[in-house]
């Protein structure tokens, strides 16, 4: 065989299967085992003597019982808002006027972005977020930092020019000719580079115009290989806005509908007051949603049907900084919570899955992030199962690996994190 560069020995937790429709017995876990790291990519797991013995050159990182598990995917964000999380706020559309806008606008600084996405980025590593999926501001030089700051960690990324022509500062205003133009522009310039995809990103309806709308819907027509991301369904008030701008709508994903943004490779964020139609048009399209609980209780928006993930594409996210934690531990465990207040009981299997392979799926990223499998992008994310004295009494008892991991979903944190790999390299 040929020579690992690395091989990690740990508690190995892989996904044969989505356990939503396949059963929680398709989430597998090696209590003693191990994954050979070769060439930026996965290129062996197993138990730990069959992996050592195939590979006895390799350099070995004995991570004891810690658990070896794929990356975080955090599949909504928006890393502009990183310095205005947990600010005190009432409602979505006051929560944008007051902290939102006023922090966007000093995104054409190209300095000032730059240190923001320097921040993102490396507050998203120490918790053990190896991939992301974030919206930028109308700047392009938005998009240029954000995407700078990934390339020079070699991570896997998604990110766009979020466009908005009306009902927005004079400031944050784009035009539908212009928001065209700048994502055409960054989309040659970044789709495809290293491991970046460009996202098409309306932000969301009320914020566009329907020529704007038109306009991006005609782009992603012309560059089906990108994905469009974009908010629905995230409040009751603002789906009667939208009623309000748009009167000749069936319903709200209706106003992407008719422009050309629904489709296959669409990620449509929060989507928790879904009507049947909507719901029906979503699964019949093989569009994504991304559940974003921490924003949703933070803001008081709702509570999403998980139920949802067993027929659509569901990814997980922090929704940074309407969410309140850059933690996907975090997130799991507000995920556990809505899912409970909605009579609906998520297994740890569940949760884990959102956060890496669901929220791959969600990205269309499923062969190349998510899971620990052969051919994989080797980014993992390695976790102390007992890395507060409260989580370690509570693991004390576990009597197998779903309970103990359950402590550190619920009560984790960034130093439940050992260590986080990228393509194969430790970063932290």
């Amino acid at each position: 065989m040929s020579t690992a560069e690395t091989v990690l020995l740990g508690q190995v937790l892989s996904f044969a299967g989505d356990p939503f429709t396949d059963g929680i017995d398709t989430a597998r876990i090696e209590g003693r085992g191990a994954v050979a790291l070769g060439g930026g990519k996965i290129i062996a797991h197993g138990s730990a003597q069959i992996i050592r013995a195939a590979y006895p050159q390799a350099q070995v990182v004995d991570y004891g019982t810690d658990l070896i598990s794929a990356g975080f995917i955090d599949a909504h964000v928006h890393y502009p808002q990183t310095a205005i999380i947990a600010s005190w706020g009432k409602r979505l559309i006051d929560w944008l006027n007051t902290y939102t806008f006023p922090e966007e606008a000093r995104f054409g600084d190209a300095a000032y972005a730059g240190k923001i996405a320097q921040t993102y980025v490396g507050l998203a590593l120490a918790h053990g977020t190896t991939s992301f999926c974030s919206y930028g501001t109308i700047h392009p030089v938005s998009v240029d930092a954000i995407f700078d700051a990934a390339l020079a960690r070699g991570m896997r990324a998604w990110a766009g020019k979020t466009c908005m022509d009306r009902n927005a500062p004079d400031d944050l205003r784009d035009s539908a000719q212009s928001a065209y133009d700048d994502s055409a522009a960054l989309l040659g310039k970044w789709h495809g580079a290293g491991r970046l995809s460009y996202v098409i990103t309306p932000r969301f309806s009320p914020t566009s115009s329907p020529d704007q709308l038109a306009a991006l819907g005609a782009l992603w027509q012309q560059n089906p290989t990108c994905l469009m991301q974009t908010h629905l369904s995230e409040q009751s008030d603002e789906i009667a806005w939208v009623k309000s701008l748009f009167p000749k709508a069936r319903d709200y994903l209706d106003t992407y509908e008719s422009h050309g943004l629904l489709g296959k490779g669409g990620i449509y964020g929060h989507a928790i007051h879904l009507e049947p139609r909507e719901i029906a048009r979503l699964r019949e399209v093989d569009a994504s949603l991304v559940h974003c609980p921490t924003s949703n209780t933070f803001i008081g928006s709702g509570l999403f049907d998980m139920g949802l993930a067993q027929t659509i594409r569901t990814g997980l996210a922090t929704d940074t900084g309407g969410g309140s934690s850059f933690s996907m531990l975090r997130t799991m465990a507000a995920a556990y919570e809505v899912a409970q207040l909605r009579g609906q009981s998520l297994h740890p299997a569940h949760l884990w899955y959102l956060a890496t392979a669901g929220s791959a799926r969600a990205l269309h990223a499923s062969d190349q992030i998510g899971n620990i499998a052969v051919g994989m992008e080797a980014d993992l994310t390695i976790l102390n199962l007992a890395s507060t004295p409260a989580i370690a009494q509570a693991t004390s008892r576990a009597e197998n690996l779903w309970q103990q991991l359950f402590p550190t979903i619920m009560l984790g944190d960034d130093r439940a994190i050992r260590a986080t790999y990228v393509a194969g390299v430790k970063t932290t």
